[in-house]
C-alpha cells in the first residue's frame, strides 16, 4: 500500500501526462476531449482517467473508441514518464458535467418557482391570533418603570 500523499501526487501527474498525450493521438474518431480528474489505487496498478467530450451521443461514443484503441500507447507513455515498475492500467470514464450541471439548474429552477408560488400565496395574508402574542399585564409595567427608574437613580 502506498502513501495517500504519493497516490494524490501519481493521479495528478498521470491527469497531466494523459492530457498532454491525447493532444498527439491522431485518431479522426477523437473529438473534443478535456481530461477532468485520474484516480488511481493504493497499489498504483489501476487508474481510472474522467474525460468530458464535447458534442452529442455519437461524439461521445467515438471519443471513447478512440481512447480505447490509444490505451496502450497511453499506458506505456505514463509508466515510463512515472517511472514506476509497472504501468498503471488505464480505465476511461466518462465524466457528464454537462448533465451534471442541467440538472442542478432544472432543481433550482424548480425551487425558484416553489419560493414564487408561496410568496404568491402569502401575498396579502394575516397571521393567524392577536398581533401582539406577548401580552404584558399593567402590574407588570409598573413593577418595570419602577425598575428602571430605581436603576436612573443609581447611574
Amino acid at each position: 500500500m502506498s502513501d495517500p500523499a504519493k497516490t494524490r501526487r501519481h493521479a495528478e501527474r498521470i491527469r497531466e501526462l494523459v492530457a498532454s498525450l491525447v493532444r498527439e493521438i491522431k485518431d479522426p474518431r477523437l473529438g473534443m476531449v478535456t481530461i477532468t480528474d485520474a484516480r488511481i489505487t493504493g497499489d498504483l496498478r489501476d487508474a481510472h482517467v474522467y474525460y468530458t467530450v464535447l458534442g452529442d451521443q455519437t461524439e461521445q461514443a467515438a471519443t471513447a473508441a478512440a481512447l480505447e484503441s490509444a490505451k496502450g500507447m497511453l499506458r506505456t507513455r505514463v509508466g515510463h514518464a512515472l517511472g514506476l515498475r509497472h504501468s498503471p492500467s488505464l480505465t476511461f470514464v466518462l465524466d457528464n458535467v454537462l448533465d451534471h450541471a442541467k440538472e442542478i439548474d432544472d432543481l433550482l429552477a424548480a425551487a425558484r418557482h416553489r419560493d414564487e408560488e408561496v410568496q404568491r400565496l402569502a401575498a396579502g395574508k394575516q397571521y393567524a391570533g392577536d398581533p401582539d402574542p406577548y401580552k404584558v399585564d399593567e402590574e407588570d409595567l409598573e413593577d418595570a418603570d419602577e425598575r428602571v427608574g430605581a436603576r436612573e437613580d443609581q447611574g
